[in-house]
């Protein structure tokens, strides 16, 4: 049987290519991975006031600019390296989200010091294992959560940026410690029996 013929979130069918790839590839699938930890941090905290259709056209130019995602090369940019970004037009030149992703890996860099992993630090909100909710209507999702209030407060507290609640409830449903597939949708048994790590 089709994917089609399954169904799926209304979001991730709407005839955009790369929002369906994104959806019946990654979005809900549990991230164990520091590295991709990062590249959501990055993207989702760029995404602020903008869709996330335009952060994903520009992953490719997010992915070159910011050292392959490497948040130990990112902790080590400079004024040069802000001013080089400015010009970059594969990413939003947005001198303050900029700014913040460099900040972000550093502070990323600080947890993974203290905890041994940022995989191991950001699991521990949802008791290291994903929350699956059984929502019926895309308007039933909301666009924070109790879990997403305590880990955007820390790491407001741990020195992010553009980390509020909502940016992180997306970071959350973006890396699978929340599963947001509608239960019509053919992603949420299979986002539900993938390997939590």
């Amino acid at each position: 049987m089709k994917t089609t013929e399954l169904g799926r979130c209304p979001w991730g069918d709407s005839g955009d290519d790369a929002y369906r790839l994104y959806h019946d590839t990654e979005w809900g699938v549990p991230v164990h991975d520091d590295a991709r930890q990062f590249e959501f941090l990055v993207l989702e905290s760029a995404q602020a006031g903008l869709s996330w259709s335009t952060i994903l056209r520009k992953r490719d130019g997010y992915r070159r600019a910011f050292a392959g995602f490497d948040a130990a090369k990112v902790a080590r940019f400079n004024r040069r390296s802000v001013q080089r970004l400015l010009t970059d037009p594969g990413i939003v030149r947005n001198r303050l989200k900029i700014e913040a992703a460099i900040g972000n890996a550093r502070a990323f860099l600080a947890i993974q010091e203290q905890f041994g992993s940022f995989d191991a630090y950001i699991w521990r909100f949802v008791d290291g294992r994903p929350i699956v909710n059984g929502w019926k209507r895309q308007d039933q999702i909301p666009a924070t959560s109790r879990e997403s209030d305590a880990l955007s407060a820390e790491l407001k507290w741990r020195g992010f940026k553009f980390m509020g609640s909502t940016i992180v409830y997306a970071h959350m449903q973006a890396t699978g410690l929340v599963n947001d597939h509608l239960v019509t949708c053919f992603r949420h048994r299979m986002c539900g029996t993938l390997d939590r790590g």
